[in-house]
């Protein structure tokens, strides 16, 4: 499931709209970084508030962050961004790996575009390689890349309760 609340089915499939890949492919490669190189980012600073924090909600492990800044005063937070790296870790075999900043400034746009201040609800962050094969194995509908996103800390699985799967997509569109 790729940032939407529906439900899958057995094939990892979604069972209303769109379903996982074609979901994926209408946009959400521009939240794994690829759709906006740095100097495009760059060029929306105006659009980036100066601090920036992000919330969270876990969906496999129950745990939540709330309101973790992660860029204050022109530089990167450690506090925060250890925080949000935590959460994001690969909670089967709780690997921690650094998220790329332009994925969260992605988010925080999103954010901002769709109104939201409740915590994104993590399907998933960082992946593994052990975790991303398992995973793409257990697929067997080619629902997970061999050299996920994810594995490099640029992509991330989420949805907001309340907001529909075409809502989401449009935003980060």
């Amino acid at each position: 499931m790729c940032m939407d609340g529906s439900r899958m089915d057995n094939a990892g499939r979604g069972t209303v709209g769109l379903n996982r890949r074609q979901f994926c492919k209408s946009g959400m490669l521009a939240l794994a970084g690829l759709a906006l190189p740095s100097r495009a980012l760059a060029s929306l600073s105006g659009l980036r508030p100066p601090e920036r924090r992000l919330s969270f909600y876990h969906t496999h492990t129950g745990e939540a962050l709330d309101c973790a800044t992660y860029w204050a005063n022109g530089t990167p937070q450690p506090d925060g961004l250890t925080d949000i790296y935590h959460i994001l870790r690969d909670h089967r075999c709780n690997q921690v790996a650094e998220i790329d900043l332009r994925l969260l400034d992605q988010l925080v746009m999103l954010n901002r575009t769709l109104g939201n201040e409740e915590p994104l609800h993590i399907i998933s962050g960082f992946r593994s390689e052990e975790t991303n094969a398992y995973l793409r194995k257990k697929s067997q509908g080619g629902g997970v890349a061999r050299r996920s996103l994810h594995m490099d800390g640029r992509a991330i699985d989420i949805r907001i309760p309340g907001i529909a799967t075409e809502t989401l997509r449009d935003a980060a569109l």
